[in-house]
């Protein structure tokens, strides 16, 4: 039927069988004989005839509407699966922590889909143990977390090691410090990841092993956010060396420092996914795009 749907349309769309029929190289009477058929079918009239004109019945209109629907679906199918056949990577599903996204997500994204333009990439957010846990399981195909593990039937790769600076405006006082250490932090205003990440599980351990009691005026998970609002409450923060680039430093009029200390909170950002061999083609390209913004710069 879809063929003869496909018929139908193009009769529609030359307003003529005539005409039609000599763009479907189709001779008339053949295809009178196919929108009759195709009627039949229906139990409907398409069309309502006056003499060699046609006009569309009300349900021969929303026939043709079904038609191009279908001719679409059907065009984007066919074009798939010539991507698939080609090799070309379609759906990939992608977990990781909100801080881990926001410190491999841009510079990673942007390397794949300029790769596979095609490609879709659904992201998916959790705790580091959830993400683990997601892969495990095939709801995700690759993970990228903040620490290194060893975990049956899963390859983790490291990708680069990370700590925590010391983030401040470029007018604040603690730039004119010579040398700084964690007593610099005590009642300083500073704006923290919220409870219960990583992150601030981290922080909270560093502050507790060198007695420092910051003033802590906010509680924000989003790297962005706090980027903002360092200048303008005047605050400090401690952020992933990994996120602060250099046009964010620079276009954010914001210094990162360094203190002695925070070398205690290096991490290891990884690459999970499953190791039996089962991956598909958009998580194979996937892992090694990542593979290569990541590891390509190392001997």
């Amino acid at each position: 039927m879809f063929d003869d749907l496909d018929i139908f349309a193009a009769v529609v769309e030359h307003s003529s069988l005539n005409r039609a029929s000599r763009q479907l190289n189709l001779s008339q009477p053949a295809l009178s004989r196919k929108i009759s058929k195709l009627e039949e079918r229906l139990g409907v009239s398409l069309f309502n005839r006056f003499g060699k004109r046609l006009e569309l019945t009300e349900v021969g209109r929303l026939t043709y509407t079904y038609a191009l629907e279908q001719r679409q679906q059907r065009s984007k199918f066919l074009e798939a699966l010539s991507k698939f056949k080609e090799g070309e990577p379609q759906l990939v599903t992608l977990g990781a922590s909100l801080t881990t996204l926001q410190t491999t997500l841009p510079p990673l994204v942007n390397a794949y889909m300029n790769k596979y333009p095609a490609a879709e990439l659904k992201l998916i957010t959790g705790k580091t143990h959830e993400i683990v846990s997601a892969v495990n399981e095939g709801k995700c195909d690759v993970g990228i977390i903040a620490s290194s593990i060893q975990e049956p039937g899963l390859r983790c790769i490291p990708l680069f090691e990370d700590q925590l600076r010391l983030v401040v405006s470029e007018h604040h006082p603690l730039t004119l410090t010579a040398k700084l250490s964690m007593e610099h932090l005590s009642r300083l205003p500073m704006i923290l990841f919220s409870k219960g990440t990583w992150y601030r599980r981290m922080t909270d351990e560093l502050f507790q092993r060198c007695g420092v009691d910051p003033d802590v005026r906010m509680e924000i998970d989003s790297f962005e956010a706090i980027v903002r609002l360092l200048p303008t409450i005047k605050a400090a923060a401690l952020l992933p060396k990994s996120y602060l680039r250099p046009e964010l430093l620079n276009g954010g009029g914001l210094v990162s420092l360094h203190i002695k200390e925070l070398e205690q909170t290096q991490r290891t950002t990884c690459l999970i996914y499953q190791g039996s061999g089962g991956l598909s083609t958009a998580a194979r390209c996937l892992v090694q795009v990542t593979e290569e913004v990541f590891l390509s710069g190392r001997e």
